[in-house]
Parts: structure tokens; C-alpha cells; sequence
């Protein structure tokens, strides 16, 4: 989901009581899910969720693209997900011409789906652990450098093994802080097209405003489609592609939901870190993220101002926008949220219990002095924190912060090789270049670079040298000097590189400007040294400790691991919020169209709606999707534990069946990726009837509909 926060554990220290807290493994449902599950009215088994040999939920759910979450609601490879996940190949096949992110697109045959450069899905196949197998190799004597080389090793082995000899993709992950270990088999398919979106306006809805709050009121959905060749095997692009036949796809089920109803989503939730001790919190909310946030807002400011007066520049930069756009509020609602619920006092007072159990005799050669260990880390990398994250802040803003020095090693090795190696290098520059260039708009570009080496040469602290040289002479101005090296540097145009290409120079290469900043950039980006590598070296092996220790105290806990971009499941119910004026709704755990209605702008941004839309509604137009009560349902909420990565996932009911798509968090339970609140935690998800009928009613893509498997 373009958000969606990040999850593990409640409390370290007792057993988990809410059903709606936790991402678990699908191998373990049986084991530790099931009986909870079913008495919370679940009606399937977790054979039926989760099997090795027969179909089961497991293969009608996808990771998109490697960020993102889907699921096969079809006999013939239909894939359901986010609008925002889609955002990027939507923008892609997007032209002022042919606008399909402004207006929508609907294909109504096969021979008219459009495919994209570059997109995946990843259909998991089974897992299993290898703790034992890892861990064995490894004791407490050895460095994490010399543990990171033996493990790595084995991972390799395993992955190898695993793999069929490249029939699938294997990952060896590992989970509560390198204690356990676990090997997953995937197979990829790489034939995706695009069968159909709703104009912004359905799918974006609300958009920075609304971002992460509740009431919602978007049509967060695009839909695709996965092609496999004669014999339902990955294949690349090609028109003798056939649909995949799938192993499972979803029934859809268009009844009305209700208060307390039984809800699961199985998705690729990205990253929590709610292992992660009190004095990592305070350094997040006091020196790391207000650092993104500001370098963030930066960023998003130069461009905006190019994307508003020109549509194809902001069709092309529309992706990276939305992204910057969505962590830069994330961020800020977590600091917002960690201060508030005095999160790290929480954790605080956790760490004081396990310090006195680590202390105690039985225990002391084991885990004596880790919480020490943990903050002398923290307490000597908060400077550092501020500077990576204002870099890293200008990395995801600006191309040209990291563009030339990556192809900057390529060209060097071009102008140094001789005439039959230049011939072998030449195609794959030519294609980074073509992949890299394209739609890249020079003045924005320029103010993008530029603004944020000012913010990073007057907030970071101890910037890069060659930075901090160039600002001490243009009083940390850098606009004269950013302009200036676009106007020489071989980088500032495909024409400009294809002609390096024809006469390659070292010299040209070694005093060419953005090179330098770009090289210097990167450079500081990966900077260590000794007295960092050793701190870094005792941190690892500290948390490891922690995180051990803390499942040794308490071994009737049921814990779970952070997320890890893995496959999980998580359930709830369909739970409200309190009442809020703000919502037409009688219960606060829906959104209606009549919700929407009432926040339309006229050709306003974030918040203006097609005519035909307002059109259905004042004709109460509705089909066969209203609710029993009368309403069209937009927008629900839940209490599933999710994060980023699960966007796109399916909420499902107690028998399985589609109800919604979930894509956000509200913000209020913003510090869910260090803790969790079994009061505030909510998924924010897009109804499956508001889904169908903009597909139906809105589109009149029957063809679509004619696909799917709907309950009544």
C-alpha cells in the first residue's frame, strides 16, 4: 500500500490478547492461529488458507512489483490492487495524448490491455525454517562480519537447492533479529498489462490532504492482468501470451458488512520495527525524521512548481511525486504520534524490567550490559541520523544526486577499455541511458538539486567535503553552481552522453561538475569507518541479544517477527472509530457517496470528481452494489495489524471472500510501527461494491464484470 504502517509485537514482555494485533507466518496458523481465528468466526481451516499440495488462499495472493500487494480475483489472471500501486505504470503508459492517469482506462478485450516497461508479480509457493541449520554454523566469538560471511554462505547453498535450477526465486530472510531463519520459494511472472483505472480523481481522491486520514472517500483501485505462455510457465512480453490460468482466484462477496464482522488480509506487509529500544525512538522523532521531512517538503516544492504548468512534466514525474509526497506525511505523523503516546517511555520502562531479569545471575553472562550496548549506539549516531536522513532526502527527490556517479563507474570503464571491450560495453549503457533519460525534465531538475543542497549544506552538520568546499564559496547558494554544471556536464542530456559515447575522454569525465557533486554525494552516502564499523559490530550483536532474551523471559509468549516484506496474515473485525461529524455515516467504520459528494471542489486538485460520478449519485444509480440500508459504501475500516507493502491486499471474510482492498492507516495510530495501539490501529480499505460499481456503472467495463465470481 503506499503506506500502510509497519507491525511486530504488542508487548515483549506478556502474552498477545487482541485478536487484531500480529502478522503471522502461514506455515504456523495450524499451530498457533487457527482455534482464536475460528472462534472469532472464521469459517475455513488453515489448510484452506495455507496448503503445499491442494490450492488455498495463498495462490490467489501476489506481491506487485515487489512494493506493493494483489490478488487474482479471476479465472484468467485478473489482478485486483491499488490505484497507487499501479501509479507508476498507469503514469508510464500515460501520455498528454492519451492521459490515462487523469482519465482513467478501461480495456474491453484482451488485444487492447497495455503493457508496461517493467512489471511483476510474485506468487509465493511454500517456506520453511533452516534456523537450525544457519545458527549452527555461527557462535558467540565471532565478529558480525565473520557471522554475516558464514551465513551468507549457507543462504547461498540453500537458495540454490531451493531454487529448481532457476525455475523459482528463493529468499533466505531472517526474523526476530537474525534468531531464526527461513527460506521462501517464489516463481515471478513478468508479462503484466494493464486492464483498467479510474481517473485520479476516483483513485487519488482527497489526495495529500486526505493522505492517512479517516474519513476516506477514495476509489483506491487499478486492475491488471497476468500472461504466461501455452503451458502457464513465466514467459517474456509476447503477443502469443495467453492469461494465466491461476491455482485460485477469489469469490467476491457484494453482501453488507457490519460492526464486529470477522475480517483477515494476507499481504506483504513491508517493514516494523517494533523490536527497536526507547533511545532508537527518541532519535528517530528528534534528529532522523524531522531531517526527512524537511529535505522531503523541499523536494516536493521544486517540483510541483514545473509539474503545475506543464501536464506531460507532471504525467512524467507523477510517480515519484506521489511517493516522496506520501513518506514525507508519513513521517511527520510519526513523530507526531510517537510524542504524543509517549512511546519511548513505554519501551523505557520495558528495557528497566529486562535489565533487572539480564542482571540476575542465571542470566548475566548471556545478556548483562545489552541495553547499554543499545544506547551508547544510538547516543553516539544521532548527529549521523540527522545528516543520512537529509541526504537520503535528496536522494529520492533528485535524480541527479545519485544519476551520474552510478553511470559515471560505466563510462570511466567505456573510455579506459579497448576497441572489442567498448563493443561489449556499449548496448548496456546505451539501454541505462535510454531506461534513465527519457522523461526527465532539465529545469526541474536544476531547482530539485539545487534546493536541496542548500537545505543539506545549511542543516546536515559534517556534509560531504566537496560539498561543504563548494558551499564555503557560494555561501551555500547553490543555484548558480547546479545551473552552471547542467549547462557543461556530459549527464545533463542523453545527446550530451551519446556524443561522450563516440569519443569517450577520461579526462572529460574526472572535471565534469555534476559527477563531482554526485560522486561526492554518494560517496558520504556510503562512508564508514573503523571506530563506526566496531560501534555498528556491537549494536547488531546487542539487539540480537535483546530480542533473544526477551523470548527466553517470556517463553509462553506468542510472538511474531517484524515485517519483512514476507507474506502474513492478520485478522480482525470491521471495528469503528468514534463518532466524527465530519462523516455522514451512522456508524464511524464506513464512508459513503454521499461522503464523497459533499467534499467535491470543482477543478480543484485534490477533490474534484468526474461529472458522470455526480451524475450516478443524484440518480441514486447504484445498480446492484448499495448497501441493504440504501447507501453506496466507499471507504471501510477494520483492525488488522498492516504496514507498508500491504497495500493492495485483499480483506477478506470469515469464508474467504473478497470484501475490500486495503490501502491506508490512519494517522492517529501512526507510531504503529514501533507499537501497537489496540484502540487506535485501523485499515483503512476501499469497499469491493464501490470497487465494482465504478468498474459497472461508472466505466460500463461489463467485461470486466463478466469475469469475476460475485456473491450476492
Amino acid at each position: 500500500m503506499k503506506k500502510i504502517l509497519l507491525l511486530s509485537l504488542l508487548t515483549v514482555f506478556s502474552t498477545f490478547s487482541f485478536a487484531d494485533e500480529g502478522m503471522w507466518f502461514l506455515m504456523y496458523l495450524k499451530r498457533m492461529n487457527e482455534a482464536d481465528m475460528q472462534k472469532k468466526g472464521l469459517k475455513l481451516t488453515a489448510e484452506e488458507i495455507y496448503s503445499i499440495n491442494n490450492s488455498s488462499l495463498k495462490d490467489a495472493i501476489v506481491q506487485f512489483n515487489g512494493g506493493c500487494t494483489a490478488e487474482i480475483v479471476s479465472g484468467n489472471g485478473l489482478v485486483f490492487t491499488n490505484h497507487h500501486c499501479g501509479y507508476g505504470a498507469i503514469a508510464e503508459l500515460s501520455s498528454p495524448e492519451h492521459d490515462y492517469l487523469t482519465n482513467g482506462f478501461w480495456a474491453k478485450n484482451h488485444a487492447e490491455e497495455l503493457k508496461p516497461k517493467s512489471l511483476y508479480v510474485r506468487f509465493f509457493v511454500r517456506m520453511d525454517d533452516v534456523s537450525k541449520r544457519i545458527l549452527g554454523l555461527v557462535n558467540n566469538s565471532m565478529s558480525e562480519k565473520e557471522r554475516e560471511k558464514v551465513i551468507n554462505q549457507e543462504i547461498a547453498k540453500i537458495q540454490a537447492e531451493q531454487s529448481e535450477n532457476g525455475k523459482y526465486v528463493v529468499s533466505v530472510r531472517p526474523f526476530f533479529n537474525g534468531n531464526e531463519y527461513y527460506y521462501f520459494v517464489y516463481q515471478d511472472f513478468t508479462d503484466v498489462r494493464l486492464v483498467g483505472t479510474p481517473p485520479s480523481s476516483i483513485g487519488k481522491f482527497g489526495g495529500d490532504t486526505d493522505n492517512w486520514e479517516w474519513p476516506r472517500h477514495t476509489g483506491d483501485f487499478s486492475i491488471f492482468r497476468v500472461y504466461a505462455d501455452k503451458n502457464g510457465n513465466p514467459a517474456a512480453y509476447s503477443k502469443d501470451n495467453i492469461p494465466l490460468k491461476p491455482k485460485y482466484s477469489l469469490p467476491i462477496s457484494i453482501k453488507s458488512l457490519k460492526e464486529g464482522d470477522f475480517s483477515m488480509i494476507l499481504g506483504y506487509p513491508g517493514r516494523t520495527n517494533r523490536w527497536m529500544n526507547a533511545a532508537g525512538i527518541d532519535q528517530n522523532v528528534k534528529y532522523a525524521y524531522p531531517a526527512w521531512v524537511e529535505a522531503s517538503k523541499v523536494g516536493m516544492d521544486a517540483m510541483k512548481k514545473y509539474m503545475d504548468k506543464d501536464q506531460g512534466v507532471k504525467l512524467n514525474y507523477a510517480s515519484k511525486y506521489s511517493g516522496v509526497a506520501n513518506y514525507w506525511k508519513n513521517r511527520q505523523g510519526m513523530i507526531d504520534a510517537l510524542t504524543k503516546h509517549k512511546t519511548a517511555a513505554t519501551k523505557y520502562k520495558q528495557e528497566k524490567k529486562f535489565d533487572k531479569w539480564a542482571n540476575k545471575p542465571a542470566n548475566k553472562d548471556k545478556y548483562a550490559g545489552v541495553i547499554n550496548t543499545i544506547n551508547d549506539y544510538y547516543a553516539k549516531t544521532n548527529e549521523k541520523a540527522r545528516h543520512d536522513n537529509y541526504l537520503i532526502g535528496m536522494l529520492r527527490s533528485s535524480t541527479f544526486a545519485a544519476l551520474p556517479a552510478s553511470l559515471g563507474a560505466g563510462l570511466l570503464q567505456y573510455a579506459q577499455a579497448n576497441e572489442a571491450k567498448r563493443k561489449e560495453i556499449l548496448p548496456r549503457l546505451e539501454a541505462f541511458i535510454t531506461d534513465n533519460y527519457g522523461d526527465l525534465y532539465i529545469p526541474l531538475e536544476v531547482d530539485v538539486l539545487a534546493d536541496e543542497l542548500n537545505l543539506y549544506a545549511n542543516k546536515a552538520g559534517t556534509i560531504a567535503p566537496y560539498i561543504k568546499e563548494l558551499a564555503t564559496k557560494n555561501n551555500n547558494n547553490f543555484q548558480k553552481d547546479v545551473q552552471q554544471a547542467f549547462d557543461v556536464s556530459i549527464f545533463s542530456s542523453s545527446e550530451k552522453l551519446a556524443a561522450f559515447l563516440k569519443a569517450p575522454n577520461e579526462q572529460v569525465l574526472a572535471n565534469d561538475p555534476l559527477l563531482k557533486i554526485s560522486t561526492a554525494l554518494m560517496d558520504k552516502y556510503r562512508e564508514t569507518n573503523p571506530e563506526f564499523d566496531q560501534l555498528n559490530d556491537n549494536f547488531l550483536g546487542a539487539t540480537r541479544k535483546y530480542v533473544a532474551g526477551v523470548l527466553e523471559m517470556d517463553p509462553n509468549g506468542k510472538h511474531y517477527p517484524d515485517a519483512n516484506s514476507t507474506l502474513r496474515l492478520t485478522y480482525g473485525t470491521i471495528r469503528a472509530l468514534p463518532k466524527d461529524k465530519r462523516n455522514d455515516a451512522k456508524i464511524n467504520n464506513y464512508t459513503t457517496l454521499k461522503g464523497t459528494i459533499a467534499k467535491y471542489k470543482p477543478n480543484d486538485e485534490e477533490f474534484d470528481l468526474p461529472k458522470r460520478l455526480i451524475e450516478l449519485y443524484e440518480n441514486k444509480d447504484f445498480g446492484r452494489y448499495a448497501d441493504a440500508s440504501g447507501y453506496l459504501p466507499v471507504n471501510f475500516l477494520s483492525d488488522q495489524d498492516i504496514t507498508g507493502g500491504n497495500s493492495g491486499s485483499p480483506v477478506l471474510n470469515a469464508k474467504g471472500e473478497l470484501i475490500g482492498l486495503a490501502f491506508d492507516g490512519n494517522i492517529e495510530a501512526m507510531a504503529g510501527d514501533v507499537i501497537f495501539d489496540p484502540k487506535l490501529q485501523r485499515t483503512i480499505s476501499v469497499d469491493i461494491r464501490y470497487v465494482l460499481f465504478i468498474i459497472d456503472k461508472f466505466a460500463g467495463a461489463t467485461n470486466i464484470i463478466d469475469e469475476l465470481n460475485i456473491v450476492e
